[in-house]
């Protein structure tokens, strides 16, 4: 079974940045090039929400708030994606998770994003 990683969350100031991971354990290569993933994010009581995401040919595409501070990228070769994220805002504190686009996975645990004003 794929099991989702994410890792780089932290404590931040507003205006600083972050660059978060998640690779795919067990997920085979021929799958994971292909896929569109993204980044995911909930905030404290609310549901969570599709942040970018970023195609098998590395088209991208981003939820208005985050655009221009956020770019999200993947390395194939490491079945990993990443998410960097630039002047940060207290709105973007939540938990972070990454998933394949239209076919779910199972969700892994999640970075903890915090942005203190």
């Amino acid at each position: 079974q794929v099991h989702l990683v994410e890792s780089g969350g932290g404590l931040v100031q507003a205006g600083g940045s972050l660059r978060l991971s998640c690779r795919a354990q067990r997920m085979i290569t021929s799958t994971f090039n292909p896929a569109t993933m993204g980044w995911y994010r909930q905030a404290p009581g609310l549901q969570r929400e599709l942040v970018a995401t970023i195609t098998g040919s590395h088209n991208t595409n981003y939820v208005d708030s985050v655009k221009g501070r956020f770019t999200i990228s993947r390395d194939n070769a490491k079945k990993t994606v990443y998410l960097t994220m630039n002047s940060l805002k207290p709105e973007d504190t939540g938990v972070y998770y990454c998933n394949r686009d239209g076919r779910e996975l199972p969700w892994g645990q999640g970075t903890q994003v915090t942005v203190s004003s």
